[in-house]
């Protein structure tokens, strides 16, 4: 019997090529922000389908504070009309979604609007939305071993005991399974910060794409490739 290649069940997502895609068309950066939120929802909709669990995306990371004051203050407002305009519809369509991120920086309607929509989609088990919000991989580890330290000097945590596992357990993501696919849209080849405990042994896709023009075929075209990976996570096949 042939056995049908899996997909993958845990899909990241480095959104990139917004601005360019705005100035390719003479606007402003914040019109590539606003197409790129549209194209999320159209992604989402379609993981049940392509049989993809877990999707998770990078939507402000800790270095993005250094772009100008216009582009910074247009995504948090962005931010907020996403959140309050799709929650009703993502309750709905049985999406969970989650947070992940350094939330102390953000302001406070932001951080209650990403409360209220954790709130209202806990239930939800259909597709689980990790929206990467103020994150970055090393300051996620940072934090990580800062709480570590915290229970060790509690005497909650022998340091002997401290393991992979158990940083694993101090993660934003510590909820979520590893990812087994990342992507990276506009031609970009680095991971930029993002889920590096994560993705130790996910697989990677590097495409031209720019992220308002990631279509469904394009999200299609590029899992079914993953299907046909050897992945013997640092085994080898006898």
């Amino acid at each position: 019997m042939i056995e049908t290649p899996q997909g993958p069940k845990h899909v990241a997502i480095i959104m990139d090529g917004n601005g360019r895609w705005a100035q390719s068309r003479g606007k402003p950066r914040l019109f590539g922000h606003h197409a790129g939120a549209k194209r999320v929802k159209e992604i989402v909709r379609a993981c049940p389908a392509q049989g993809v669990k877990y999707l998770t995306i990078f939507a402000f990371s800790t270095e993005n504070w250094k772009r100008t004051q216009t582009e910074v203050a247009g995504l948090m407002s962005l931010f907020r009309t996403y959140i309050r305009g799709e929650m009703r519809s993502l309750k709905k369509e049985g999406v969970r979604v989650r947070f992940i991120g350094d939330r102390v920086r953000l302001d406070r309607k932001l951080a209650n609007l990403m409360d209220d929509l954790e709130a209202e989609t806990k239930d939800n088990d259909v597709t689980h939305l990790t929206i990467a919000l103020n994150y970055g991989g090393r300051d996620e580890v940072a934090r990580a071993v800062k709480d570590m330290a915290r229970d060790v000097a509690a005497g909650t945590l022998d340091a002997e005991s401290v393991d992979e596992t158990t940083l694993t357990a101090y993660l934003d993501t510590r909820v979520l399974p590893d990812p087994d696919l990342v992507i990276r849209t506009s031609g970009e080849a680095r991971i930029s910060n993002f889920l590096l405990w994560q993705s130790a042994y996910a697989e990677y896709e590097f495409i031209d794409t720019l992220w308002p023009d990631f279509s469904t075929d394009v999200f299609a075209d590029v899992l079914s490739r993953y299907g046909v990976r050897d992945r013997r996570f640092g085994g080898v096949q006898v």
